[in-house]
């Protein structure tokens, strides 16, 4: 079987699910102020599933609001646009891939994992007076590429995950032995296809390697929540094994260890909340 190219992965994007035109134009507009909210209050509400699924996060004690929110336009007046854009985010695109595809492909444990690491990150940029929302969004979407090679290559995903459990080797390796390019390289394809703002791709594209020039402080964010959830085995995925952590995004996060155990307890509490909403 010959490798993959990058090209390979953009001529299947066409025939991704695409997410709701309301969730691209806000993914698009990411580093805009200047957005008519009530204009897109209402293309919002237009699709009632995604609607009632972006008021329960918002209801969700992951928010702790006095009041219960009932439209779009109060969650924006109550959370802020920015908050508010990723709910709408977060409930699309756990929504809008098919499963099944692929034998052995945990679709539930893949979308566990990514909760949990939004709800890592997310905890992590607080602590660090980082924008939250970024860091909640790119959490959530970093692995994506996985989704974009499982529907767009089945088969040949099915042979990466056997080449894992035969060699015990980090999934990332088993793409790279098996297809000759990884679910970065997907996720970058998609981040383009999809315009993401330029600091999501940063995200997306630096999560594995964030002492690669440029890849920003956000990518080393992703990089350790994402080695934290795996530790805290939060995805219950098999014979999971805890990616190499990059000593060099460790000492740029700074975090003492008495915080690093609120952060572990935090993390668990805010991912049960926002799974039993996004994988009802």
């Amino acid at each position: 079987m010959s490798p993959l190219s990058y090209d390979d992965v953009v001529t299947q994007l066409d025939d991704l699910p695409s997410l709701p035109a309301v969730v691209m134009e806000l993914l698009n507009s990411i580093d805009q102020e200047d957005i008519d909210i009530s204009v897109l209050a209402k293309k919002v509400s237009h699709d009632q599933a995604l609607t009632a699924k972006t008021l329960r996060l918002a209801n969700s004690s992951l928010y702790g609001l006095q009041v219960k929110v009932t439209t779009i336009h109060q969650a924006i007046t109550y959370l802020g646009f920015q908050t508010t854009r990723n709910l709408i985010t977060a409930a699309a695109v756990t929504g809008c891939f098919a499963e099944g595809a692929c034998a052995g492909f945990d679709h539930k444990a893949f979308w566990r994992h990514s909760i949990a690491s939004a709800a890592c990150a997310k905890v992590l940029a607080r602590h660090m007076r980082f924008n939250q929302d970024y860091a909640f969004t790119a959490g959530l979407l970093h692995d994506i590429g996985r989704l974009v090679l499982v529907s767009s290559f089945p088969q040949r995903y099915e042979e990466v995950l056997a080449y894992r459990a035969e060699h015990d080797c980090h999934l990332l390796e088993a793409e790279r032995a098996v297809l000759g390019i990884d679910h970065v390289e997907a996720g970058l394809a998609l981040a383009e296809h999809w315009n993401f703002s330029d600091t999501m791709r940063l995200a997306i594209g630096g999560h594995h390697d964030p002492e690669a020039p440029g890849a920003g402080f956000l990518a080393a964010i992703i990089h350790v929540a994402d080695a934290i959830v795996h530790a805290l085995d939060l995805a219950q995925a098999p014979d999971d094994l805890v990616p190499p952590v990059s000593a060099v995004a460790w000492q740029a996060l700074a975090i003492d260890e008495d915080s690093y155990m609120h952060i572990f307890r935090e993390t668990e509490l805010q991912y049960e909340e926002i799974s039993m909403v996004l994988l009802a």
